[in-house]
């Protein structure tokens, strides 16, 4: 009986640091929107710094670090059964695996950052080879296999002074901030210094960091349509030329603007058969040019895309999307995967969409501006890659496939992220909300909610000066996580008494 409770006692203790890292990391997702409990992130980062001090060897690391960002990705990512319920006697059964999948997927990064810094460093110095190597785990997410840095560190600061920084140093740089702030709390029992040092230098640059300016106001004013088409009713027969009756009458409403901007697929044709419709959409706007969100096919290929129309209805200009959405708008090897019936949800056919050559941007009527569809504004690095600066950001999008829990507001918070980062203002048309402008400095100027139809007519901020993050991008913070992680791993061997 003794033999048995102690075995049974052995194996709580070995089910404790797993309950710690699977809970810490679901505490950590509750700092993303729609929560921004922020009180979590210190709590959370400080258990996975013991965590990755008290692991005996680096598989055991690594399972804590896994097991963190399960939790993490699992709750914070918990949006992603919402396309599932869209059609849901065909695909509600995938729901779980794709959440499942998708979250074990992401965190094999940071399982991966928690083995490696238990390999080469031992005791207290596993915290900082830590932060440099989980910094650099978050880049490799957010760029490899095309990158998904949805639900990165950054994010949490969004409302908060902290936010001054993103400017400066972007997202990975404030994610590593993140990081130096909070994962040495681990040590606080054996070092309070070297646990609350790091925490108050981040601090003071937050303080210290320049407030954005002003925000001023131009003369041109736009319209941002928000037809709210639900995703299960937006191609129906029966019901998507409402959405467009509903978007056209928001279109003819007095005041006229200087712009009109309906969302992502707004119209459902093709662009090579739209042009009777496009030619009602533009004497609806009674001569004011709209840009919107309309699907085309070039080739044997399909685009998704955003078209200027000028006064007759006639495509001015074009944008084709770039980055695309793996499984969504199209299947690696899609042509043979859909012998299998195996689509992207949101592809038109074989392989889905094609893609287009990159970030252009497009003259519009009051500007220059950079168009963005949907899933392109969570990828800083696109935006930065724009040859020569716009005016404006113009984000179209359909949200209708995120639901209305937390994926429509955290990718607002992406989309202000962007504009805050490039010190430029954002328009952004959602089909279902949250349609927005958005100013240089991140603000919301003025919205329409989740969930309604409607209109706003807002005043175009004017562009902010170049910021350094759009001069530098983010080779900076990368070269300094290297120069962190090789410091951490080799200065200590250099300066240990030999025997």
């Amino acid at each position: 009986m003794m033999s048995l409770g102690l075995r049974q006692a052995a194996r709580q203790l070995r089910l404790a640091p797993a309950a710690l890292s699977l809970g810490g990391g679901a505490l950590l997702s509750l700092a993303l929107a729609p929560w921004h409990m922020l009180f979590g992130v210190p709590v959370a980062l400080a258990a996975a710094g013991w965590l990755a001090v008290q692991a005996a060897s680096a598989r055991a690391a690594a399972l804590a670090g896994w097991l963190f960002g399960l939790g993490y990705f699992a709750f914070g990512l918990s949006w992603i059964i919402e396309p599932f319920q869209i059609d849901p006697d065909r695909h509600a059964w995938m729901a779980p695996f794709a959440l499942v999948f998708l979250a074990a997927g992401l965190a094999l990064f940071w399982g991966g950052a928690f083995g490696i810094a238990a390999r080469v460093s031992r005791g207290a110095v596993r915290v900082p080879v830590l932060i440099a190597l989980w910094a650099l785990a978050e880049f490799a997410r957010a760029y490899l296999l095309t990158g998904f840095p949805w639900a990165a560190f950054g994010q949490f600061w969004i409302d908060t002074p902290a936010a001054s920084l993103l400017p400066l140093i972007g997202p990975q740089g404030l994610a590593l901030l993140t990081l130096v702030a909070f994962l040495p709390l681990g040590l606080l029992r054996k070092n309070a210094a070297a646990a609350v040092l790091p925490l108050a230098a981040v601090a003071a640059a937050v303080v210290t960091a320049p407030a954005p300016s002003e925000t001023e106001l131009t003369k041109k004013t736009v319209r941002i349509v928000q037809p709210n088409a639900p995703q299960n009713l937006k191609w129906h027969p029966d019901h998507r030329w409402e959405f467009v009756r509903r978007a056209l009458a928001f279109s003819a409403e007095d005041p006229r603007p200087d712009l009109i901007v309906w969302p992502e697929t707004a119209v459902p044709q093709l662009l090579n058969y739209a042009g009777d419709t496009l030619q009602v959409v533009a004497e609806g706007a009674d001569s004011v040019p709209v840009l919107l969100g309309i699907q085309r096919e070039e080739g044997g290929a399909y685009f998704n895309s955003a078209v200027l129309l000028d006064a007759d209805g006639l495509p001015a200009a074009t944008y084709d999307k770039a980055h695309l959405v793996p499984f969504g708008e199209y299947v690696p090897f899609g042509d043979f995967m859909a012998r299998f019936g195996i689509h992207g949800f949101a592809s038109q056919a074989g392989a889905g969409y094609a893609a287009g050559p990159g970030a252009e941007v497009m003259e519009l009527p009051i500007g220059s501006a950079l168009p963005l569809i949907c899933y392109e504004a969570v990828f800083p690095q696109d935006v930065n890659a724009a040859k020569t600066r716009p005016d404006m950001l113009v984000q179209v999008t359909n949200d209708a496939w995120f639901g209305t829990r937390s994926g429509p507001y955290q990718h607002l918070v992406q989309a202000r992220m962007r504009a805050l980062e490039q010190g430029l203002p954002m328009i952004r048309a959602a089909n279902t909300g949250v349609s927005a402008m958005i100013a240089p400095d991140g603000t919301l100027l003025d919205r329409l909610p989740l969930g309604e139809a409607g209109y706003i007519d807002a005043a175009l901020p004017a562009p902010l000066p170049p910021t350094l993050y759009r001069r530098t991008g983010d080779w900076p913070v990368f070269l300094l996580c290297l120069f962190i992680a090789g410091a951490a791993i080799f200065l200590p061997r250099a300066l240990a008494p030999r025997s």
